[in-house]
């Protein structure tokens, strides 16, 4: 007999409510497929996405959303969330230029109802919402789900604080699976795990039921108001104590891939409880697939796979990721200086730090989704002599700006910062496009910014980054590099100079990090229609190389800058400030940068051609300001 196919017949929340509450798990098998299917070709969240099929089943099943609100933190673990509120029919183009997104968007769903991406805020904007709902004079219900690896960040303290102290209705569900994107960090991640239920304690409570019962009557005595106890015990041991203290009425923990359990559990708190809830909820990270269930960390964000073995499909590029590049690195000039200490916010494999974390792990510091206080970690590291290397993407860095500002440049301190992401990263999304960074960083004083043309070049300034005696930021892409030839000795670059890589006449080619071989392509291809082109790599964004970029641009008279950063406060503003300085303003300037937009997702090559910073892009504005 054919099993009952669910999924096709489900376009909303309203659709899941009308199948019974027995065949559920039979939708979340499906669901589970479906998610596998799609990821092994497109890439994406898969583990965090396996990990809440039935959590996600259960809270639409019970809520009424989308006039209950729904607040998934993060927000890269909502496939099923989107097969169930939609958009199943395509869900194929998920994370696809034009497709829908791989997170939480309100433009793409009234059932998304915060735009996510960056972790620790959905309790904050969960708060905002149930509040609004009270001074409307609304009934509804605002659920918040939040994994514990973002409970590492203050931001969602700062949120339950508040909360607690309000008591107004919010419903918070702990999504626990031990790990956010790497394995949890820090004494709350030890605090929240399951040591009460773990087998040791299991076996100590047989144990001492066996011992006293020896004991006739006394030691049945015992057992009773030993087990009268327990819940008090566990009320201090467990984590109720801690959210309880913040005035929420803690449930749990309960089993997050027993539908009857969360079904049961979510109906109580809907129809009999007020003021902030905490239900704490355990569940397996890539629950399902037995390859991601292994190891979830590898599957948590993946390309394309081979669902029967697991593995990734074989790449285009054989060159290294920069990623890689910046790991080897930093772990070949550790090994000859003490002093070197790699920081990272909770993503030692995403960074490149997982070699030098086995290697060197009293150097190696995982802080946990705190990228403020990875940076005043830092900070007090350098105080005292040593040379801390910071890796955070360029995304993340934006959270700690004031940090950065405050607490390293304003004292000078030798901290550099490896920034990961740099510029358009893809299939993410508006959320994770490091487009920002040269813009922040630029303004503040003291602050040195490199990025490298390639990976060799990536290898020698962060070999001259570490050893310098202020704060420095070396960024670079996603991605792989050129296959440029890496023997090369490692050697410092003279401080604020650029390199002249191409003369020319007609037009200076001013090109920052990964846009250097496009504009040196371009060149080739301006030179075939009589436009001869000069090529510098700047190397340092701040310093400029004042001198010879002045030189090259009176000689050509014209300047096209080129970045994948935003051209409001960027490169080509640097350019721009340091003509008018010298009193060149009559040179003609043109910038190809990121427009003053979000930049929806899609492949790198479709968005730098979007953006118009590739090598037609670059002919073109050659050829414009040229006048052919």
């Amino acid at each position: 007999m054919k099993e009952t196919s669910f999924l096709p017949t489900i376009d909303s929340p309203q659709d899941l409510r009308k199948i019974p509450e027995q065949d559920l798990h039979l939708l979340a098998r499906e669901i589970r497929q479906e998610i596998i299917q799609t990821v092994s070709r497109v890439g994406g969240h898969l583990a965090p996405c396996l990990g809440v099929v039935e959590l996600t089943l259960a809270l639409h099943h019970v809520f009424n959303t989308p006039e209950d609100k729904l607040i998934w933190d993060v927000g890269h673990q909502t496939y099923a969330h989107k097969l169930l509120t939609g958009r199943r029919e395509v869900f194929h183009t998920l994370r696809q230029y034009q497709g829908i997104s791989g997170f939480p968007k309100r433009a793409e769903s009234i059932y998304d109802t915060f735009d996510t991406g960056h972790s620790s805020t959905s309790i904050s904007a969960g708060l905002g919402i149930s509040i609004a709902h009270n001074l409307k004079g609304e009934a509804n219900k605002t659920i918040v789900v939040i994994g514990d690896g973002s409970m590492t960040g203050g931001m969602a303290f700062e949120a339950l604080n508040q909360a607690g102290h309000l008591d107004k209705d919010l419903i918070v569900v702990l999504n626990d699976n031990e790990m956010s994107i790497s394995p949890n960090v820090g004494a709350l991640s030890s605090f929240l795990s399951r040591k009460l239920t773990g087998r040791a304690m299991i076996r100590a409570k047989q144990d001492l039921s066996q011992f006293l019962k020896h004991f006739a009557n006394v030691g049945e005595n015992i057992l009773q108001v030993l087990k009268k106890s327990e819940e008090s015990l566990k009320g201090f041991f467990t984590p109720g104590m801690l959210f309880e203290a913040l005035k929420f009425e803690y449930i749990g923990p309960i089993p997050g891939h027993k539908l009857e359990n969360l079904l049961e559990t979510f109906k109580n708190v809907r129809d009999f409880t007020s003021g902030p809830v905490l239900i704490h909820v355990i569940t397996t990270k890539g629950k399902g697939y037995t390859p991601a269930e292994k190891n979830p960390g590898a599957y948590h964000g993946v390309g394309p796979f081979s669902i029967e073995t697991g593995a990734p499909l074989p790449a285009a590029s054989k060159a290294p990721t920069y990623t890689k590049v910046f790991g080897d690195t930093i772990l070949d000039i550790a090994r000859k200086d003490p002093r070197i200490t790699a920081i990272t916010a909770a993503m030692p494999a995403g960074t490149g730090l997982t070699r030098f974390s086995e290697e060197f792990p009293d150097r190696f510091f995982d802080v946990g989704i705190a990228e403020q206080h990875a940076v005043t970690f830092a900070a007090g590291l350098a105080t005292e002599g040593i040379l801390p290397v910071v890796a955070i993407y360029s995304t993340f860095m934006q959270r700690a700006l004031d940090q950065i500002i405050h607490d390293v440049c304003l004292p000078n301190l030798p901290v550099t910062f490896a920034i990961d992401r740099g510029g358009l990263v893809g299939d993410d999304g508006p959320t994770h496009h490091g487009v920002f960074d040269l813009s922040f960083l630029r303004f503040i004083p003291n602050m040195v910014i490199m990025s490298p043309k390639d990976e060799e070049e990536l290898r020698h300034m962060l070999y001259t980054a570490i050893f310098m005696p202020c704060p420095v930021a070396v960024r670079y892409s996603r991605g792989h590099g050129q296959g440029v030839d890496m023997t090369a000795d490692l050697r410092k670059i003279p401080f604020g100079k650029g390199e002249l890589l191409r003369e020319g006449s007609d037009v200076l080619l001013l090109p920052v990090g990964n846009r250097v071989y496009p504009a040196l392509e371009a060149a080739d291809g301006l030179m075939k229609i009589g436009i001869s082109a000069a090529v510098i790599n700047p190397r340092f964004i701040n310093p400029l190389d004042t001198d010879l970029i002045c030189e090259w641009a009176i000689k050509t008279g014209k300047v096209i800058t080129v970045e994948d950063n935003v051209k409001k406060g960027g490169f080509g503003s640097a350019v721009l400030e340091l003509l008018s300085k010298r009193g060149l303003l009559q040179i003609p300037v043109r910038i190809l940068g990121i427009p003053d937009r979000f930049i929806e997702h899609g492949s790198q090559e479709i968005l730098r051609h979007n953006t118009k910073i590739n090598v037609p892009a670059i002919i073109n504005c050659a050829m414009e300001i040229v006048g052919k």
